[in-house]
């Protein structure tokens, strides 16, 4: 069964937004993946000490096929160190993995299928 690591950023920590309503939504695309056959985790991470901590840890737990990294971490502009961060982080400790890129957390199956 092909893995894949899902890294978001953790709608808690985004003003204004209704962090469990989009919480429920990226739970509803893990049981996507599983509908699809594919092994799914999801990692969400804030901008501050404890993403590199974080994200190790999730990219250590096993070889992943694909990790996607998702839009909200890679559009907002002030969030682009973040990006550079999870890039290089994928590059060192899951180097078997494809790198792929959703556009919003209902499309991280896609994103995915495109490299499994």
């Amino acid at each position: 069964m092909s893995s894949v690591l899902v890294v978001g950023y953790d709608p808690q920590a985004i003003p204004g937004v209704d962090g469990p309503a989009l919480h429920a939504a990226l739970d509803a695309e893990l049981v996507r993946f599983g509908e699809h056959g594919i092994d799914a985790a999801m990692t969400l991470i804030v901008f501050d000490e404890s993403a590199d901590p974080t994200l190790v840890t999730s990219l250590s737990e096993r070889p992943w096929d694909v990790v996607v990294i998702g839009g909200g971490i890679r559009k907002a502009e002030q969030l682009l160190p973040l990006f550079e961060q999870i890039v290089n982080l994928v590059r060192r400790y899951a180097p078997q993995a494809a790198i792929a890129f959703n556009t919003s957390g209902g499309d991280s199956v896609e994103a995915a299928q495109r490299w499994l």
